[in-house]
């Protein structure tokens, strides 16, 4: 699997989401609304999810594995980085 493109769009408002990210995978398959988030001593990220009807949030999209996640994770926080520093 390689994640052939991060798009990055900044949230400029309060709280603790930084960004949203959509990445393509073998430029044949894109997951959208990835949530970057800040924790309170780094960066990572969320899949996007949806409530159940019993109020649980419950991924819709995620990796498999650990390695998977971590790679992903990886990626989309690199390219979030570049883009922050591109406002700058």
């Amino acid at each position: 699997m390689n994640i052939t493109d991060v798009r990055i769009r900044r949230i400029t408002k309060e709280g603790r989401l930084r960004a949203i990210a959509a990445i393509t995978i073998d430029d044949a398959f894109v997951v959208h609304d990835i949530k970057v988030i800040e924790g309170d001593d780094h960066l990572y990220i969320a899949m996007p999810s949806r409530q159940s009807p019993d109020g649980i949030f419950r991924d819709i999209a995620h990796p498999i594995n650990a390695k998977v996640r971590e790679d992903v994770q990886e990626i989309v926080l690199k390219r979030y980085k570049e883009v922050m520093e591109a406002a700058e």
